[in-house]
């Protein structure tokens, strides 16, 4: 096979590097080691900072996000025993979208099918070979061995992929950090109590209070990273719920089933440089953030949108200079998205439960948050995103 960009991984970052090129009339395969009907039922991220939804919009894909999409113009801050609600959009002029990646992922898949897209599904890419001149993707598929060659290669395909594996030993400098905790996440059948985001700060450790719809509640909790899952029965995790976020006079959470839970650990990921010859990486495969700040997704996207101009620069008029400049104009991002991430975990999660000190450092944090428009117009200006250009 012979494509001109060879993408690993059909998540966000992927599927919107394929429609980003389609637009510009580069050709390219999109290879997915899972079905169709797994990737578009996985629940991952949640919120879509204004620039992804500007990016959506831009490129035809925004009829059903913004149909259905939930508009956010604040998030809720819960601590010692009261409540701060940061205005983003009056702060900023701009909002986040609660829309699942899930659905990212469906509206992308529709598109390149129906522009008749080559992405190739339950199909594994071996290894990668050949990068400083004839990239090509080793393929597996039925028990088939398949070539796919191709001018470049976008890996999109995670941090467990195959794609930064090609780049020899030595070229790569990781920067990582692993936290002392993990989040116990559910889906719940359950009318949303909230209309924006609720962040809680306890004792006993912190909680999230978002959603998916009108219909389904996303709650977390802060547990060990070691937590077995079979030791939180739903009767269990909605009394922790309670305890963690029923800390406002007069307001209760809305209960039901609980049809998904995980527990995901924490950490922060970063490799140096995202480009290797004619290897560009994107998303998880170099990078991965705390959810904390919902930055994920939102990184992933914003890192294409970089890599989609790019390569129309280079096809449609041979300059090199966005290409090769890719991984130090990305970066700049992730280091920042890295920092929010880091200071939105730290200030909310307990990082030492018999630290006391530590205890009074993040309710200092959030009293000013709260009471200095700075300090809050910093936080609402990173979370709703900066300007993708």
């Amino acid at each position: 096979m012979r494509t001109q960009v060879g993408i690993v991984g059909a998540g966000p970052a992927g599927l919107m590097l394929s429609h980003l090129l389609h637009l510009q009339g580069i050709e390219s395969v999109v290879v997915e080691s899972r079905s169709r009907a797994y990737v578009e039922q996985r629940v991952r991220a949640g919120v879509l900072e204004q620039g992804s939804v500007d990016l959506m919009c831009r490129v035809g894909l925004g009829e059903r996000l913004q149909r259905e999409g939930m508009r956010h113009e604040g998030i809720e801050l819960r601590y010692d025993g009261q409540s701060y609600r940061v205005p983003m959009t009056e702060l900023t002029g701009r909002a986040i979208t609660v829309y699942g990646q899930q659905e990212v992922v469906k509206d992308l898949i529709a598109a390149r099918l129906a522009a008749g897209g080559s992405i190739l599904f339950e199909t594994e890419a071996v290894r990668v070979e050949n990068l400083d001149s004839a990239p090509t993707i080793y393929l597996r598929q039925g028990g088939r061995d398949i070539e796919l060659h191709c001018d470049f290669v976008a890996g999109c395909d995670g941090f467990h992929g195959v794609s930064r594996n090609a780049v020899p030993d030595g070229v790569l400098r990781t920067h990582e950090r692993t936290y002392p905790f993990a989040w116990l996440g559910v889906l719940a059948a359950a009318p949303p109590a909230v209309d924006e985001l609720i962040y809680a700060n306890h004792e006993r450790g912190f909680a999230l209070y978002s959603l998916r719809s009108p219909e389904i509640s996303r709650l977390y909790l802060q547990v060990a990273p070691d937590e077995d899952i079979a030791d939180w029965p739903d009767e269990r995790i909605w009394a922790e719920l309670r305890t963690r976020l029923e800390t406002v006079p007069g307001w209760s959470l809305n209960e039901g089933p609980i049809v998904e839970k995980s527990v995901t650990p924490m950490r922060s990921f970063v490799v140096e440089p995202m480009q290797w010859q004619r290897l560009y990486l994107a998303g998880d495969a170099v990078h991965i953030v705390p959810p904390t700040g919902a930055k994920g997704m939102n990184l992933a996207l914003a890192d294409v949108a970089l890599l989609g101009e790019a390569f129309a620069a280079w096809y449609g008029e041979g300059r090199t200079d966005l290409l090769e400049s890719y991984s130090t104009t990305a970066l700049r991002r992730v280091w920042r998205a890295q920092h929010f991430s880091w200071w939105m975990t730290s200030m909310l999660h307990r990082l030492d439960s018999d630290d006391p000190y530590e205890a009074k450092l993040q309710t200092a944090t959030l009293r000013y948050v709260a009471s200095s428009r700075a300090y809050a117009t910093s936080l609402a200006e990173n979370y709703v995103g900066l300007p993708l250009s």
